[in-house]
């Protein structure tokens, strides 16, 4: 099925959940923080959100520096 991930269209499979797409990705859970069409969603919830067609997601990655 079809997503926007960052803006671009992504093709995963049904029943996809959020903690699988961070997985999928490569991202370290611990680094990344999840909005899902609009709304961030807290990482205990990533299992139980499954993504639907056209969903649109950000994965925005913590950055260090200074």
């Amino acid at each position: 099925m079809k997503i926007i991930l960052n803006g671009k269209e992504e093709q995963v499979e049904e029943r996809t959940t959020v903690a699988g797409l961070v997985k999928l990705k490569g991202f370290a859970p611990g680094t990344v923080i999840v909005e899902y069409n609009n709304e961030l969603v807290k990482q205990e919830n990533w299992d139980a959100t499954v993504l639907k067609s056209d969903d649109r997601l950000e994965i925005l990655r913590f950055v260090g520096g200074g």
